[in-house]
């Protein structure tokens, strides 16, 4: 990062805040994701002119307009492709992608694939509440398999898409999962989707109190929570329950909830959590996990550095005006074969 994007001075949450009224609903979950992106702002280190959001359309799609900084509010599923060019435009910009699980997963599924397989250096915040919120409640990509919403009155009959699992499957190589109830959690990830070189992928689980009140309730209840989580951090054992005495182990290829100090396990079985694995099998595993038979992951699920696109391609541009006998538009136009009019 050059000296000219850094935040030379020091910024605070309130920096980052606005005097127009947020127009939520009153309970939404966005309201605390944005206060968490609010005071995470000021410790990634760009000037506040250095930070652009886009969007694209859907009720996260109102982000733009509750921030104090760059934004771009922007087409139906659209987001993922504008933010492509406006960060392989400016490198040097943060830039962060607030959608939802329609406008992402729905008409912007096909941009949401090749942002993940080129690896721009992004940062995707994926409002994940199962619902269509901005339009009514009808149900989306994620909405579970036989829920009755407006257009499927007899419960819908259509697979659910889980984000993890195509952020896996498009090579995507930063995937991070958060409940929006947990501001700490949230805040904790964000820095370090902000910190990773690469697009960055921060499933939201949120909630829409007017369409799907309660959709994960749970994983997110006071009282379920400590054994419906498990909160993944790197080089720590992956551990969980209300007594912290619950683990993961992988026995026959698969990934298994034991009780340690039950039937033989101790903790010296319980599996590490790698974030930077090259071989995201286990990431994998681990995004997909889900109840009852496990718990549901939290955390940095994936973290790992590979090659970003925005890089390889100043590179190849640095390369090719170098090695190009071309140097000014005077020279384009006496290159080659020409020919004069008289």
């Amino acid at each position: 990062m050059s000296e000219r994007v850094k935040n030379i001075g020091v910024l605070t949450k309130q920096d980052f805040k606005l005097d127009d009224p947020v127009k939520w609903c009153a309970g939404c979950g966005g309201h605390s994701v944005l206060s968490t992106v609010q005071s995470t702002l000021p410790e990634i280190g760009y000037k506040k002119e250095n930070i652009v959001f886009v969007s694209g359309i859907g009720c996260s799609s109102r982000f733009p307009y509750y921030i104090n900084t760059y934004g771009f509010h922007s087409l139906h599923g659209r987001a993922a492709a504008i933010a492509s060019g406006i960060k392989v435009a400016n490198p040097e910009l943060s830039v962060w992608v607030v959608t939802g699980d329609g406008d992402l997963m729905a008409i912007g599924g096909n941009h949401f694939i090749h942002i993940l397989r080129r690896n721009i250096d992004v940062n995707i915040l994926l409002f994940n509440n199962k619902i269509y919120g901005l339009t009514k409640g009808q149900y989306s990509p994620t909405t579970p398999k036989g829920s009755v919403t407006k257009t499927s009155p007899e419960g819908t009959i259509e697979n659910p898409f889980m984000p993890g699992e195509l952020v896996m499957g498009a090579q995507g190589a930063f995937f991070a999962r958060v409940v929006d109830t947990e501001t700490k959690m949230m805040k904790e990830v964000m820095i370090a989707a902000a910190e990773n070189k690469g697009t960055s992928v921060v499933e939201v689980l949120q909630n829409c109190i007017i369409f799907a009140n309660q959709v994960h309730r749970e994983i997110t209840g006071k009282d379920v929570r400590a054994d419906h989580q498990i909160y993944l951090k790197h080089g720590e054992p992956m551990i969980f329950g209300a007594e912290q005495n619950k683990g993961l182990v992988m026995e026959k290829g698969r990934l298994k909830a034991v009780t340690i100090g039950e039937n033989g396990y101790t903790l010296d079985d319980i599996l590490v959590h790698d974030v930077e694995d090259p071989d995201d099998t286990t990431h994998y595993m681990l995004a997909r996990m889900s109840l009852p038979e496990l718990p549901v992951a939290m955390g940095v699920i994936r973290s790992y550095e590979t090659t970003v696109y925005e890089s390889l391609l100043e590179s190849q541009i640095a390369s090719a005006k170098e090695k190009s006998k071309i140097k000014t538009v005077n020279d384009l136009l006496h290159s080659g074969h020409t020919f004069e009019v008289e």
